[in-house]
Parts: structure tokens; sequence; C-alpha cells
């Protein structure tokens, strides 16, 4: 098939972030050809990544871990030339990252590391903030592309590097979440309004985006994915990965990694990642909406409190699930992660870091 003059822009991955950069780049009236292992109803679809290659010098990918995206890279090889940008937008760990560019770079091809933030609601809006690692010249290149799905797109270093950051910005991302579920536990232990915890925290200087998006969602026990518990899961034991690498002990990520496995383990592996809160109120007993907490009078809270946030420490017989959970099968990955107490036992991150020190 002969290649267009004019420069398209392929992407490959139809997810959440993958789909909505693609109908961002139309709306700038780029033409945009399209590829998923999950055949889709999508304009321009295409018969595999080696066609997307045929189509567009521009080839965007997301995937969501190390094995896909070196799979894509592989399938696309072969259709790979001197005009060839390949920007890997997935949060993997940094030696993947390096290895995929590493065999676009062996066909002559350029590649950028370009994992980015921001969730469901950014991409539909083009407000995603790029990470970059790789070639300042290359990215000079790509940047209009980019422009059209990013409100930001920040050069970090070589590749690998912004992988590094990105995974980096999720551990605070993750351990946020999880002291907001915990945060919000106690204050309607207490009998305090859900709505005056969000108030409160608006004025309050450890406020932020994620709590502002997290902390509703938790009150509504609305867990619909804006960025699984899956994947939040994998970029966290990224990060733990890094930190046995270099010798550093990261409690507060241990705890987050244990908070995530148990969600996965729950079968909520799809679910936001904000549902490691269902651990203090299981979204079947749904935290009453602000519209119903109008009072500021004091009242007990709506829901049952598991055992395990009760005053009293129950007995390791009495842990919930404890018998009817499935054991894990002894795998390294596995292994690696009992080494900390369990989340259930410790408490959360509050409880935990408390007797720790």
């Amino acid at each position: 098939m002969a290649r267009p003059k004019s420069k398209n822009v392929g992407i490959i991955g139809l997810g959440i972030i993958g789909a909505r950069v693609a109908s961002a780049l139309r709306k700038r009236g780029l033409q945009v050809f399209v590829w998923n292992r999950t055949p889709r109803t999508e304009p321009n679809f295409v018969g595999s990544p080696t066609e997307v290659a045929e189509l567009c010098d521009v080839i965007q990918i997301f995937v969501a871990d190390d094995e896909a995206l070196l799979d894509i890279v592989g399938k696309l090889s072969p259709g790979l030339t001197a005009q060839h940008i390949v920007t890997a937008h997935c949060t993997i760990a940094p030696e993947t990252m390096r290895a995929a560019a590493e065999q676009v770079e062996r066909r002559g091809a350029r590649f950028l590391d370009a994992p980015f933030t921001g969730s469901k609601i950014a991409a539909e809006n083009g407000q995603l903030v790029y990470y970059i690692g790789g070639d300042d010249a290359v990215l000079k290149q790509v940047r209009p592309i980019l422009e059209a799905s990013s409100k930001d797109i920040i050069l970090i270093g070589e590749i690998g590097d912004a992988t590094v950051m990105k995974v980096a910005t999720n551990l605070i991302t993750a351990a946020t979440a999880q002291v907001a579920a915990e945060a919000l536990a106690i204050v309607r232990r207490v009998g305090i309004s859900a709505e005056l915890f969000s108030r409160a925290m608006k004025s309050n200087a450890s406020n932020s985006t994620t709590i502002e998006m997290k902390v509703p969602l938790m009150m509504a026990g609305d867990f619909e994915p804006h960025f699984s518990v899956k994947n939040m899961l994998k970029d966290v034991r990224i990060g733990a990965k890094l930190a046995r690498d270099f010798g550093l002990d990261l409690p507060v990520t241990e705890i987050c990694r244990d908070m995530l496995l148990n969600e996965l383990k729950q079968g909520r592996g799809d679910a936001d990642y904000a549902s490691m809160a269902q651990k203090y109120f299981p979204a079947a007993a749904k935290i009453a909406k602000p519209s119903e907490e109008a009072s500021t009078e004091r009242q007990r809270p709506a829901w049952t409190v598991p055992a395990e946030v009760k005053p009293a420490t129950p007995p390791p017989s009495s842990e919930p699930n404890k018998t009817a959970e499935a054991k894990p099968e002894k795998t390294p990955e596995v292994e690696a992660e009992k080494a900390p107490a369990a989340a259930q036992s410790r408490g959360g991150i509050l409880g935990w870091l408390a007797r720790r020190y």
C-alpha cells in the first residue's frame, strides 16, 4: 500500500484513554487510523499494526502493560522505516520501555517514552499531561500531535526516565486515595457528615485534584473505572520493585500495594482504584449523599462499620473472609508481597505507621 503524502496519525490501543485521544485528534482535523487487539466499531479501523505503519508516520501506542507493548512493537517492526516516530504511552517497567525503544530504533525509526497523567475526563477534554523521555528533536516533530490531547508536555530526560517519573507520581496518587479513604472513615465513624469533610478539605493545604475526584466517588459508592484497581496495582508493583532494586524501604507504597491486591482478590480489579475505600464502607451500604447529610448535628453513620476498623482489634481468626478466601498461588511476586503484614491487620496506612513508629 502506498504511503499517503500527508502525515497521518496511528493509534494502537482503544481503551479508556486511547479511544478518547483518537477522538481528540479527529477534532483537530487530523486523519487518524486505529487498531485494537479486540476489533471495534471505530472510524478507519485497520487490519493490523503493520497496516497502521503503512498509513501513518506517527504512531501512538496506548496499551496496558509490558507484555502488550513488546507484542505490539514486535508486530509493528516489519513496517517501520526511518520516517516513523513511535510514542509509547503506557506505564511499565523502565527496562521494558528501553527494550521497546531499542527494537524500534533497530529499524531506523525513532521512539519516545511518553506516559501521561490524567484519566478519562482529562482525555475527553484534551487535558492530559505527557511526560517525555527521549530526544528533544524528536519531541519537536510530534509536539503538535501530542498537544491535540494535552494541556502540558514535560521533557523529563532519557528513555525510561519519563516512566520512572510516572511511576513515582502514581505512588503519590495511590497513597492519597488510600489515606483519604482512611480519613473519611474516621470522620464518618465519629458521626460527622461526609459533606463537611469535603468542605473542610477544599480549604486545606493538603487538598488535591485526586482528593476532589475520588472522595465523592467513595461517598457515592461509585467505582465506575476512570483508572482501574488492576492498573494502579501494576504501577505500584513497579514502584515497589524499583525500591527493592535501589535498597529503599517504602512502607506507604507497600501498604497501598497490599490494599490494591486485596481489592483484586475481592474480584474488583476492573473497578476504579477508589474502590480501596470499600474496606471501610462497602459499596453495598453506600454513604449518604451530601443532600442527605446537610445537618451538622452528629449522628451515627448509616452503614455498618467492618470489624477491622472498630476500636477493638479482633483476634486473627476473626479477620473477615480469611477462611473463605482462596489461598494465593506462591509465585515469587506474591511471596514478595507477603513480606510486610497483610494490609487488613495494619488498619491501613495511618494505623500501620503508628504501630511501626
